[in-house]
């Protein structure tokens, strides 16, 4: 079993190589040096916290915080930073959608195979 282990650590170095997480490192690294997406970013978390006690109280946000996330969300998502970020997330997220689909397909392979590996 620490074979399959093995693989999978080397699986996770080989993906850290790629150049879509060295874009999403990168980005990751950017928005947090960047002082006013950092504040937007604690305001935003500050709002939803706010209106998840509000859900969770079995009420309605009101209509003041949820004007103030709209418009904190609309001012985030207008900074350079924060697109690059979403950009090399959505990258690297479409690398990980096929490596879990080519898992998902050996795994299948596998199943089917009579050879049985000790565990």
């Amino acid at each position: 079993m620490a074979g399959i282990y093995d693989m999978a650590k080397d699986l996770g170095a080989a993906l850290a190589r790629t150049d879509e997480y060295q874009a999403l490192h990168r980005a990751m690294k950017a928005a947090d040096e960047d002082r006013e997406l950092t504040e937007l970013r604690n305001r935003i978390r500050e709002i939803e916290s706010q209106i998840e006690a509000a859900l969770r109280a079995g009420q309605e946000p009101s209509e003041e915080l949820k004007k103030a996330y709209g418009e904190v969300a609309e001012e985030l998502q207008t900074k350079p930073a924060f697109q690059r970020l979403i950009a090399a997330q959505t990258n690297f997220e479409k690398i990980m959608m096929k490596v879990n689909e080519t898992v998902a397909k050996g795994i299948e392979e596998g199943a089917g195979s009579r050879i049985v590996l000790p565990s």
